[in-house]
């Protein structure tokens, strides 16, 4: 069965176009297998990370390993099943009468998000609906029904781009942060740290990169994200923003745990204030409505996303004035109050990778939004929301964050 956005998304309306190529490759196939096998590894690492620390005594880092771990899983599951629910709505019937999507029925999702496997469901799901498809291509299909057939395949990747993307900045992210705190704090670090640091910061690289790919993809009247330059710019703006962030941050836990408790909150409620103002219609009922702007908060706190279809420009703007004035104050705070440390190589590599990191992170924002970013002629490629404020039905792609 396919998801009932795919119904909705490929009629093309007035103010916009179709997508001409949407064949879901045998490399997008492959590059899915790719994408799992980092999530998985990213996981088992932080939770061998936390039972370390745990046989070491340092039950607070395992602790706070283990809390950013469970709460990148409890996040997506809340929202797999909130989707695997709307598309029941509109799901098949089985012999037993009941309704099913991607063969599972209400009770069997139940069971499968309680047990923590959600988005394991979806890869299992997406990599064998693709194989057939990709590998054993139907020969009998035609052109409308190849392109339906590879247009909801593309949805769910979507779906699955998104839980991705939030279980990177709920877990990975916290995660690269608190363990180059460690680093820094003990002076020394073991392997499996470092295994850690490199594959949270290759699941943020590619959670950003996917998702961006799939949703385009995925939103027929929205042009397609060229590959090659475009894209490497797009990714180093966000990894070297992103970057830069979490090492000032950990400058600032050095200063003090409580300065960047007090400052992650405020930004965090900001963000999530930001998302109540506008309004956000992202989910079908108002508790995952509040959920949802709870974790936009937490987003936001490490990198700007286009919370709801309007011009962001000016939020933007905004946005990356006190993130840059945060990364600034960082050394500058930690040298006032222990000038000891400004002789220290960590201090003077890290200061320096900070203010290298926002000037380039920045220059490529700029080089990207201003040659870069593909738009349409009519309807501007940022925005999320209604095509028209006549549709009534607006699906639930268009109202993704957009990078």
């Amino acid at each position: 069965m396919l998801p009932k956005c795919f119904a909705q998304n490929c009629l093309s309306s007035g103010t916009g176009k179709l997508q001409t190529d949407l064949g879901y490759t045998k490399l997008r196939w492959l590059l899915t297998v790719v994408g799992l096998l980092l999530y998985f590894t990213d996981i088992w690492t932080d939770l061998g990370l936390s039972l370390k620390y745990l046989l070491d005594e340092d039950y607070i880092w395992s602790a706070l390993t283990l809390a950013f771990v469970v709460a990148g899983l409890l996040v997506t599951q809340i929202f797999s099943h909130a989707w695997y629910e709307d598309d029941l709505d509109d799901a098949l019937v089985d012999h037993r009468r009941e309704a099913v999507a991607w063969g599972a029925s209400r009770r069997t999702l139940v069971v499968i998000h309680l047990c923590g496997v959600g988005i394991f469901s979806r890869y299992y799901d997406l990599l064998k609906s693709s194989f057939g498809v990709v590998w054993l291509e139907k020969e009998s299909l035609d052109k409308a029904e190849r392109r339906e057939v590879h247009y909801g395949l593309f949805c769910h990747a979507t779906d699955l781009s998104m839980l991705k993307l939030f279980e990177a900045f709920l877990e990975s992210v916290p995660q690269l942060l608190l363990q180059i705190y460690i680093i820094q704090d003990h002076g020394q670090a073991s392997v499996l740290q470092y295994v850690s640091i490199i594959f949270s910061f290759f699941n943020i690289a590619w959670s950003l990169v996917d998702y961006r790919r799939c949703l385009r993809r995925s939103l027929p009247h929205v042009q397609e994200m060229p590959s090659g330059l475009p894209t490497a710019i797009y990714i180093l703006y966000k990894l070297f923003t992103i970057g830069s962030h979490v090492l000032s941050y950990s400058l600032l836990l050095i200063l003090s745990p409580y300065c960047v408790i007090a400052l992650t909150a405020i930004l965090w409620f900001l963000g999530t204030l930001w998302s109540h103002v506008l309004g956000t219609n992202f989910c079908t009922t108002r508790r995952h409505e509040i959920v949802y702007r709870i974790v936009v908060g937490f987003i936001l706190t490490h990198t700007f996303f286009n919370v709801k279809g309007k011009d962001t420009k000016r939020d933007m703007a905004v946005y990356y004035i006190v993130y840059s004035f945060v990364n600034m104050a960082s050394p500058l705070l930690l040298g006032s109050f222990k000038p000891e440390v400004q002789t220290e190589m960590f201090f003077q590599v890290i200061s320096g990778l900070i203010i290298g990191g926002t000037a380039l992170g920045i220059v490529f924002l700029l080089s990207y939004y201003r040659y870069l970013h593909p738009r349409e002629k009519i309807r501007d490629g940022d925005e999320v929301d209604a095509i028209g404020n006549d549709i009534k039905t607006i699906n639930r792609m268009s109202r993704f964050l957009v990078p």
